[in-house]
């Protein structure tokens, strides 16, 4: 039943996720959240949600460089 129900929300938070990159939103959370969901139960998911974790701490980074040089 556990696994059920992590799916389902897994599959929902991938569909927003989807949905915002369309729209305004905050796709890459539903993202991030979708493939916790699923990184439970399978391996693969696993792999995917560590490099998503990856890209967005090198964004990050690289935007804090960026916003440092043009300080106000």
């Amino acid at each position: 039943m556990k696994k059920l129900l992590m799916q389902i929300s897994g599959t929902l938070f991938i569909l927003l996720g989807l949905l915002f990159a369309v729209v305004p939103g905050p796709s890459l959370i539903f993202f991030i959240a979708g493939l916790l969901c699923f990184s439970m139960y399978y391996p693969k998911a696993r792999g995917y949600l560590a490099w998503c974790q990856k890209a967005l701490t090198r964004s990050c980074a690289y935007l804090d460089k960026k916003l440092a040089k043009h300080t106000f």
